[in-house]
């Protein structure tokens, strides 16, 4: 058995699961890893960031673009805390996200001794968010501890795991047996009376709508046989966007699948909450039966459905197509047509907002990335930008953070630099980590971010305006010169005012492959609202 320190016990590991980058910010707990990282710098590199929060957005960005794990590392208390909105965010769009930290030494652990970076119970806190978490007590204890956690995070349904270590166990040395990667837990089989049921289901249905999320991500070729076998729309909202290319003719955005939802009298949801359609849409038709095909037993305790289907989205689809019969109804296809053809209409009243997204829909290459943000255009980018293949958007989820494009984006164009990456972000989520254009340039981070200046945080002060009587309190900002800003860290930039300049000010930023950012002037008051398209029952 090698004689390894705690710290090099757990490089080791990360160098067997296939690691090769971490995402981190050293500090005075974490000693001992980054120690080990310097030791193996030739294997494996540490990409340093501004802040806590960035190295977690970084590495989720990483994990969302390529479906594989990726770590960071930070020092324990406040560190790990200011890591925690990328660490839900991991959980939402179920993400293998490892989290590093530290802890205070051994044996003052839960004596609230006031140790520098003490939390009450950082283990405890750690597992209210992530679907894994552990302390590993020793360095003996390394190698098979990351491998639970690399195991956890992907089996079933994705998602974050975590691992905290005394601060005097890093630098110990011990005895230790290396551990191999442990297999993901084997997969629920498609059960075949249930999906025998449900092929009855549909064979029945004169107009079933299949609904898709982040969970049928890997599944797009299977999902595309079904869609195709009995003729029915896939409705996409963020989570799906990619599984089915925008440019099939059954692929539907949300405001296309609300113009069908009336006649729809089988809803189909793999791999996905249900949120939009259960939620958003206000009454559900009269007689639609609901079916799922999720990985994930808990979610039919958190919604009742006709029929659930416990199984792998890729699995259950190829079995379910195998069993329908092939359905060939023109009409049918005539109305999914129809819907597309009146939206792609009505949308562009969004103004300008589509002409925004269409202007970098032009300058991205097929396989070019495209993250997303709490912004005008973000929000847009739901029903008004289509995606041609799987994991080419990357956003949020349902956590919504305000201030994740740019760091998550960062971490898009590591594992990527020889593709297109472009973040798009507002001038008030930027500058939650703007600072990091410092890290884009140290380490040849050729990033394009275009940030829309309103000088507000836009939907606020909108909604503000709107449901107050025209009142407004806190969302109206001053901001930098962000030219300027941009110079300061090396970074080139330009400021245009339509469309026309971003996607001439895109075609060179994206030929110089440097980190550039883009700054687009706009005004809130002149930038309709498009909830209309996204819940139309929104109050």
């Amino acid at each position: 058995m090698p004689r390894m320190t705690g710290g090099e016990a757990i490089v080791d590991s990360l160098l067997r699961h296939g690691i090769d980058t971490v995402f981190g910010l050293p500090g005075v707990q974490m000693y001992g890893l980054f120690d080990a990282f310097a030791r193996n710098a030739n294997r494996i590199r540490v990409i340093n960031a501004r802040h806590e929060q960035t190295t977690a957005y970084m590495a989720l960005g990483y994990a969302c673009a390529t479906g594989k794990p990726a770590v960071y590392s930070v020092v324990p208390g406040p560190g790990l805390l200011n890591t925690t909105a990328a660490l839900s965010t991991a959980w939402s769009v179920n993400a293998p996200v490892l989290c590093l930290t530290g802890q205070v030494p051994s044996t003052l652990i839960g004596r609230l001794r006031g140790q520098l970076h003490e939390l009450p119970d950082q283990l405890a806190t750690l597992r209210t968010l992530v679907r894994h978490a552990e302390r590993i007590e020793d360095p003996t204890e390394a190698p098979r501890k990351v491998a639970r956690a690399f195991q956890e995070m992907l089996s079933g349904r994705p998602g974050p795991a975590a691992l905290e270590v005394p601060l005097d166990q890093l630098p110990a040395e011990a005895e230790v047996t290396p551990c191999d990667p442990l297999p993901p837990h084997a997969a629920p089989v498609p059960d075949p009376v249930k999906i025998a049921r449900l092929a009855g289901m549909i064979d029945a249905a004169r107009n079933p709508m299949i609904w898709v999320g982040s969970g049928a991500m890997d599944a797009g070729p299977e999902i595309r046989a079904l869609a195709e076998k009995i003729g029915a729309p896939v409705v996409r909202y963020r989570g799906g966007r990619g599984v089915l290319d925008d440019r099939h003719p059954l692929s539907l955005t949300v405001p296309e699948g609300y113009r069908l939802w009336p006649e729809t009298d089988l809803l189909i949801g793999i791999g996905t909450r249900l949120d939009v359609p259960i939620a958003r849409w206000g009454e559900l038709p009269d007689g639609v039966r609901i079916a799922r095909i999720d990985i994930d037993p808990a979610e039919f305790r958190r919604l009742s459905v006709d029929l659930g289907i416990v199984a792998d989205a890729a699995d259950a689809t190829r079995a379910l197509t195998q069993a329908v019969a092939r359905r060939d109804d023109p009409d049918r296809a005539a109305r999914i047509a129809r819907a597309r053809t009146e939206v792609a209409a009505e949308i562009q009243s969004v103004q300008p907002q589509m002409s925004f997204l269409e202007a970098i829909r032009d300058a991205l290459p097929e396989d070019g990335i495209f993250c997303d943000e709490m912004t005008q255009v973000g929000y847009v980018s739901a029903f008004g930008m289509p995606f041609h293949a799987p994991r080419t958007a990357i956003g949020s989820g349902f956590s919504g953070n305000l201030g994740a494009g740019f760091p998550t984006a960062l971490g898009v164009k590591v594992a990527y630099p020889d593709r297109a990456v472009v973040a798009v972000t507002g001038d008030g989520g930027f500058l939650f980590g703007g600072s990091d254009l410092a890290t884009a340039v140290r380490y040849g981070i050729n990033l394009v971010t275009v940030l829309f200046n309103n000088n507000s945080y836009g939907n606020v002060l909108r909604d503000q305006r709107r449901l107050y009587d025209g009142r407004h309190c806190g969302a109206e900002l001053t901001n930098p010169d962000f030219q300027t800003y941009a110079k300061a860290f090396g970074v080139r930039s330009w400021r245009v005012t339509d469309a026309a300049g971003l996607r001439g000010a895109l075609r060179e930023a994206l030929a110089a492959n440097a980190p550039c950012l883009i700054e687009v002037m706009t005004d809130i008051t002149r930038e309709p609202s498009p909830f209309r398209f996204l819940a139309p029952h929104r109050p």
